[in-house]
């Protein structure tokens, strides 16, 4: 099966243009405690997304899931979580958790109410997952390869996807029979590594989900309707072209894709580490 796609947007034109193009979910982030201070001075966006965006978005869309990021446990997060169902939420995600109680916590706030994906980010949460994953009330697992990283102080966040780190967590998963997805991706031929050998990776481990990247298509900065409309319409296409591919590997197939991989990404690690002296 396809993989489904994730694209994180507060606009309601631009929420439009990718439920219309095939995105499987429209991301609304309201992280944002403690966010800062992790990604400091690293290329990443926070999001300035609000509660409000929810019920914005969710008059919009009509085929795409809504799927909501809240902030980490809190004080706030029974108001938060309630709200978020409320205004329309079809999916609720917790970032940043280590504990299977923290988890636990989430799942009975939520209430059946939504479905439950956690966006598996610390290294503390990868030491507890055989805890976490024997849990009653958790429908997907998310692997954020961006915190991820930082967490175990690596240099690329790439670099999960071939020091055993991403392999474990999948078996992990996979014999909970629990869906599962890692990373972002971006149109084929971008990214410091080209996107379609991260797409064969997706299949090779059996991951279902993954992120649309701001190197698919930044929003922020493509502000012409029928360009973003063209970059997604073009981008999916090209995607579903070549996972049609991938379905269809062989183990051989899916191991020359592993080393290929890995050559790349030493490359990229290399060069942010020489960049860096």
């Amino acid at each position: 099966m396809p993989l489904e796609l994730m694209f994180i947007t507060n606009k309601p034109d631009v929420a439009k243009i990718a439920e219309d193009s095939g995105v499987d979910r429209i991301w609304i982030d309201l992280e944002i405690l403690g966010k800062v201070e992790r990604q400091k001075g690293r290329n990443t966006v926070i999001s300035n997304h609000s509660l409000e965006d929810i019920r914005k978005i969710k008059s919009i869309i009509k085929k795409s899931k809504l799927q909501v990021r809240v902030n980490p446990i809190n004080s706030n997060s029974k108001i938060e979580i309630d709200t978020a169902i409320e205004y329309g939420a079809d999916i609720l995600m917790l970032p940043m958790f280590k504990t299977a109680d923290q988890v636990q916590y989430f799942i009975d706030l939520v209430d059946s109410r939504a479905k439950v994906l956690l966006l598996l980010e610390t290294k503390e949460a990868v030491e507890n997952i055989d805890e976490i994953i024997s849990l009653v009330g958790i429908d997907e697992i998310h692997v954020g390869l961006n915190d991820l990283h930082l967490s175990y102080n690596k240099t690329f966040m790439f670099e999960l996807l071939i020091d055993g780190t991403l392999d474990f967590i999948a078996d992990k998963l996979k014999s909970k029979s629990m869906k599962f997805g890692f990373g972002g991706i971006a149109r084929l031929n971008h990214g410091l590594v080209p996107a379609e050998y991260v797409i064969c990776h997706h299949y090779s481990i059996g991951s279902k989900m993954a992120i649309l990247s701001r190197s698919f298509c930044d929003a922020n900065y493509v502000n012409d309707p029928f360009e973003i409309s063209q970059l997604f319409l073009d981008g999916i296409n090209r995607i579903r072209m070549v996972e049609k591919i991938y379905e269809n590997y062989t183990e051989s197939q899916f191991q020359k894709n592993k080393n290929e991989l890995i050559e790349k990404i030493n490359t990229v690690v290399e060069k942010i580490r020489e960049k860096s002296k």
